[in-house]
């Protein structure tokens, strides 16, 4: 079980409510194919009375301090990894009526390593998604990518192309992986400005990956010891 360190100062002590509150809602409603207001009526249930608009700010606040300590957990421990594989892909999502692209490198064990929003897909934007993956995840032992060009001219310029892996059904790997987002996406009503799709898509992400048990591949009684352990590890966040 991953351990998180400790901090010296909390940053829940400016606030009324209690961490173990805060934690329920942002995990509640980054996790869940849930509204703000389904969120406010659940808690209401529960005799708890919290305003949409108060759980707007706690996810805004806490989700990113949240996604940061997980990955860094993450990427600490699978930086040593020798057979780490990577898979890339990019999704279309309209905002507005403007179509951008979601940029996302996954690896071998279907945890997002990285999300990453532009306007354009071409040779500059591939780049820039593929130094970001780099520099905070460190260098993977082969990269799998769909047919776009713009992955072989970004791989060449950085110097690993040979690297590179392209297949027909080589890359189902990331194209499975959207499939939440796109829940969350229709729960949501769609996103109005990039700032706010790449915030979620980077919060989203790292909470799919703590509670990322595989649960097709274990019997029950493993399946609930690691729920149990991933619930508890959250509990601990910020602490």
């Amino acid at each position: 079980m991953r351990r998180y360190k400790p901090r010296s100062a909390s940053p829940f002590r400016y606030f009324n409510s209690s961490p173990e509150l805060i934690r329920l809602v942002v995990l509640m409603y980054v996790r869940f194919p849930l509204s703000l207001r389904n969120v406010e009526d659940l808690l209401f249930e529960r005799g708890i009375d919290v305003s949409h608009e108060t759980i707007r700010f706690w996810w805004n606040r806490f989700g990113p301090m949240f996604a940061s300590e997980v990955r860094q957990q993450r990427v600490s421990y699978m930086r040593g990894f020798r057979q780490w594989r990577w898979h890339l892909d990019e999704v279309f999502v309209k905002i507005n009526g403007e179509m951008v692209y979601l940029w996302r490198a996954v690896d071998h064990e279907g945890e997002i390593l990285e999300s990453y929003v532009t306007k354009t897909r071409d040779k500059k934007a591939a780049l820039a998604f593929m130094k970001k993956a780099l520099k905070r995840n460190g260098s993977p032992e082969r990269i799998t990518t769909d047919g776009l060009r713009s992955y072989q001219a970004a791989m060449r310029e950085l110097g690993n192309g040979e690297r590179q892996e392209v297949g027909r059904h080589a890359n189902n790997r990331v194209e499975n992986s959207h499939l939440p987002f796109r829940r969350r996406e229709r729960a949501m009503l769609r996103f109005r400005r990039m700032k706010t799709l790449q915030k979620f898509a980077s919060v989203h992400a790292n909470v799919s990956n703590h509670f990322n048990l595989e649960r097709h591949l274990v019997d029950r009684q493993t399946y609930k010891l690691r729920r149990s352990a991933a619930l508890a590890e959250w509990q601990i966040l910020m602490s």
